[in-house]
């Protein structure tokens, strides 16, 4: 998912990595300075469109490499969240750095995640720009609930639940719909969906010589 500006309110600022606070964190975590770059796939290819894989072995090597990896590339897309198929991985995972509506910073990995949204008699659908790295330079409105929470599991099998409202939890949906096949361009209309084609297209280019851009100054 693409990054938006946050707004700040009076709240505890502290930022939270893993759904828990820390008194201090780095502007680019130990992850992305392990990881390399990989590919972003994009809209149209194959991976993105079915469901993932679930994860069955934990505490690897490669599953570390991966997460690594996937910060890393996260970042050189500008991005704030990142599932393993956007790196033609077939498997249940994303990772995230993400400002809630208060400000707050939210880090971390989740694996086999499963989200819960509020009932619908409570719910609050939000319209909101939304961004995707499989889907270069386009954006557009999309609904989605103001309140989100996903369980899962850390990269050593340890229970995970994260918490996410406003701008965060809209990330915490985006990301887990890509684990199901889908994009955000599957919750728009036939014309919006089109229109964000026409803006991914118009800005490829652009978007392509920023993160080669970006690719080279975090590899010195």
């Amino acid at each position: 998912m693409s990054v938006r500006n946050e707004r700040s309110r009076p709240v505890d600022r502290r930022v939270r990595v893993q759904g828990r606070p820390v008194d201090a964190y780095p502007a680019l975590p130990p992850e992305a300075e392990r990881g390399s770059v990989r590919r972003v796939t994009e809209v149209g290819e194959e991976v993105l469109g079915r469901p993932c894989r679930e994860v069955t072995e934990f505490g690897t090597p490669e599953l570390s490499a991966l997460i690594d990896d996937m910060f890393l590339t996260m970042y050189v897309a500008d991005g704030a969240g990142l599932a393993a198929n956007q790196v033609d991985v077939d498997l249940r995972l994303f990772v995230y750095d993400c400002p809630d509506d208060h400000g707050v910073r939210h880090v971390g990995h989740i694996i086999n995640p499963v989200l819960d949204l509020p009932d619908p008699g409570s719910r609050r659908l939000i319209d909101d720009f939304e961004g995707c790295l499989s889907v270069p330079g386009a954006g557009m409105a999309v609904p989605r609930t103001d309140r989100a929470v996903v369980r899962g599991f850390d990269k050593d099998g340890n229970p995970v639940v994260i918490e996410g409202t406003g701008y965060f939890a809209r990330c915490l949906q985006h990301e887990t719909d890509h684990l199901f096949g889908h994009t955000y361009l599957d919750r728009l209309s036939k014309r919006d969906r089109k229109d964000a084609l026409r803006q991914m297209a118009d800005r490829h280019e652009d978007v392509f010589a920023q993160r080669a851009s970006k690719a080279a100054r975090l590899s010195h």
